[in-house]
């Protein structure tokens, strides 16, 4: 794992009037930063920093010889303040709903400016971390080449906020709130569909559904892994995600961003539809042209992003394996 370095930010408002100090988290892979193209990883609700590596949560896609080369770019990923990779307690927020996705976003900018990168070649994320990308790119609608959120959305819906405040209520409220959570989360990763075809109402220990390990399992897993301030932390991010910051300008806000927006979008997610995403598209392509849709077919919902890799390559590879890295890497 690469070493993980930190930028301390002091006496940060928040958009609810909190003044905090905060340390931000971050690793960087790949070619030395500003020496390449830069790509800056949004991580999801439980994903951290670690993108790539032998541990690294994609480095299906990002890597050596993967779709997004660490031999001709710099990754970049920061840890959300409060989500609990850096494992130092001092720096865990409990005070939580003080928090928004655009002070996410805001905090990234200061990062980025504290680490001198005036320039990014692609920012790219998956679910909760492509609502960021989205609010990053607001706050600067120059910085950004190429914005790719994927599995998300330029807001939480009513749905998307109705389910996050069902995992709220439990991290707050269940004797076991993390693993408790996790399962319910799990059913909404994934499709009915994705079960059938998964377990076929199979059945392994007495009369315990293999559904109802797996979902044990998921549940364990996260808590023996996971700490519940971050949990509630990163939930809370995911349900406050709104560029437009509850005024509907969507439009007008994504008319100043500068950046070609590629969304990735799943037929069968039930968390960021697919048909949210078709609309704003369709209303982009009135007056930006360098805006595209690409949508994975799965039947495996929301969690497609993590599984349909040759898919998602086949998207991406457009956008980074342009002409000019190849000339790039020949030439080194």
């Amino acid at each position: 794992m690469e070493t993980i370095s930190s930028i301390q930010i002091t006496n940060f408002v928040t958009e609810s009037g909190k003044t905090i100090s905060l340390e931000l988290s971050y690793q960087t892979f790949g070619m030395e930063l500003n020496k390449a193209p830069i790509v800056l990883v949004n991580h999801a609700l439980t994903g951290n920093s670690n993108v790539c590596g032998i541990d690294g949560w994609w480095n299906q896609l990002i890597g050596e010889g993967r779709c997004i080369d660490t031999l001709n770019y710099s990754i970049l990923a920061f840890n959300v303040p409060g989500n609990g990779y850096s494992e130092d307690s001092d720096y865990l927020i409990t005070d939580y709903k003080s928090f928004n996705a655009n002070d996410i976003a805001r905090i990234f900018v200061i990062g980025l400016e504290k680490l001198r990168i005036d320039s990014l070649f692609a920012v790219i994320g998956g679910s909760v971390g492509g609502g960021l990308a989205w609010e990053l790119a607001v706050q600067r609608p120059d910085l950004i080449k190429h914005l790719i959120p994927i599995a998300a959305d330029w807001k939480s819906t009513d749905w998307l906020i109705a389910n996050c405040f069902i995992q709220d209520n439990i991290l707050n409220h269940s004797k076991y709130p993390l693993s408790d959570a996790r399962m319910h989360a799990m059913t909404l990763y994934r499709t009915p569909e994705s079960f059938s075809s998964k377990f076929t109402r199979s059945k392994k220990e007495g009369d315990k559904f293999n559904v109802e390990s797996w979902l044990s399992y998921h549940g364990k897993a996260l808590n023996d892994r996971f700490q519940l301030s971050a949990y509630k932390m990163m939930n809370q991010i995911l349900k406050t995600i709104d560029i437009s910051n509850g005024q509907n300008n969507f439009l007008e806000l994504v008319k100043k961003i500068n950046s070609s927006i590629h969304i990735v979008t799943i037929d069968s997610d039930l968390f960021f539809k697919a048909r949210e995403n078709r609309s704003a598209f369709t209303e982009l392509r009135k007056f930006k042209s360098n805006v595209f849709f690409h949508e994975i077919k799965s039947i495996h919902g929301h969690d497609a992003f993590l599984i349909e890799y040759e898919q998602l390559e086949k998207i991406l590879k457009p956008v980074f394996n342009l002409p000019e890295q190849k000339q790039q890497r020949k030439a080194s």
